[in-house]
């Protein structure tokens, strides 16, 4: 089927851009894409490595309740963070560009990323933790600071993503209300907030739990939107050399 379209569109054409067009054989990825590519399988190992290291350490400890630990929304994201590195990792190291799908899980986790770090050194770094028992320090600064920080960077340099419009960014607060919705009804049945700031019997009420909601919502809404206006940039700037008009 090549060659015939090759030969009907040959007049139009001419050869040389005919068989430019259906005889090139694709390319295989770049050099920097694959050291994306070890790059985000080697992040992925540290991540995947600090959740299990704190899981160890609390059942050492007879701290670990996984009903608990794993309601966390750090740690959700987190763990959605190593699935997005490593399936990154082998789109990098296989094919030239990111496909649309994953771009959009992956900024989406590069927001929550963000947020969570962003909400662990503004309001939570400081509080105390359980009773007796202390977080071990580098597994819970490489969750809440290097690796949003690397992602950032990851997101900001690595070749070969697939452009989205502006409004893809909504995309990324699908995950956080069905997380919000479960914690609150979890919160209201048992008693248990993961953070302090959504419980309303807290200091702040229900009012103040509704405003950090909706504070956190437009952040991460905010993160996703800067990070696609971002990568549009970057790659119309890299492609052109000159700026242009972002569609939105």
């Amino acid at each position: 089927m090549t060659e015939i379209a090759c030969r009907k569109s040959l007049w139009r054409e001419g050869p040389k851009n005919c068989y430019s067009r259906f005889m090139t054989p694709p390319k295989t990825p770049s050099s920097a894409r694959r050291i994306v590519a070890l790059f985000r399988v080697v992040l992925a190992a540290v991540v995947f490595v600090s959740i299990a290291y704190q899981i160890i350490d609390r059942v050492r400890n007879n701290v670990f309740a996984p009903g608990e630990y794993f309601a966390y929304f750090t740690i959700q994201s987190m763990l959605m963070c190593v699935v997005v590195l490593a399936v990154g990792g082998h789109l990098a190291w296989r094919t030239q560009s990111d496909t649309r799908l994953f771009t959009i899980t992956r900024v989406s986790v590069l927001a929550y990323a963000v947020i969570a770090c962003l909400v662990y050194n503004a309001l939570l770094r400081d509080l105390p933790s359980t009773p007796g028992y202390a977080w071990p320090v580098w597994p819970n600064e490489v969750l809440h600071v290097w690796a949003p920080i690397l992602l950032v960077l990851d997101w900001i340099f690595a070749p070969g993503r697939h452009v989205l419009r502006l409004r893809a960014a909504f995309w990324a607060l699908l995950y956080p209300v069905l997380w919000l919705a479960f914690t609150m009804v979890r919160g209201a049945i048992t008693g248990w907030w993961p953070y302090p700031f959504l419980d309303p019997n807290g200091p702040n009420g229900i009012v103040g739990v509704i405003i950090y909601v909706l504070g956190i919502a437009l952040v991460i809404w905010l993160i996703a939107f800067l990070g696609l206006l971002i990568a549009k940039l970057v790659t119309r700037r890299s492609a052109s050399g000159t700026p242009s008009i972002v569609k939105v």
